[in-house]
């Protein structure tokens, strides 16, 4: 049986994460829906939704959080 290749590592911008979030917590798609659609691992997406509903959610590019901006 062959080897599977490893999955190379990408480099996700906090706003792309932000955006994953935030279309999960509308309720636009489910968890494995937005693995399968963005190539991404079901743990990644949990870790975030996790920080989210911490109040931690991914920072934007500029450092700051957009609760932060908001209060």
């Amino acid at each position: 049986m062959p080897k599977k290749k490893p999955r190379l590592r990408r480099q996700l911008t906090d706003d792309f994460k932000a955006e994953i979030v935030e279309m999960r917590l509308q309720g636009d798609r489910s968890v494995p829906e937005v693995v399968k659609d963005f190539d991404l691992t079901e743990t990644a997406v949990r870790q975030w939704l996790a920080q989210a509903e911490e109040g931690d959610p991914p920072r934007t590019s500029s450092g700051t959080s957009e609760r932060a901006e908001l209060a």
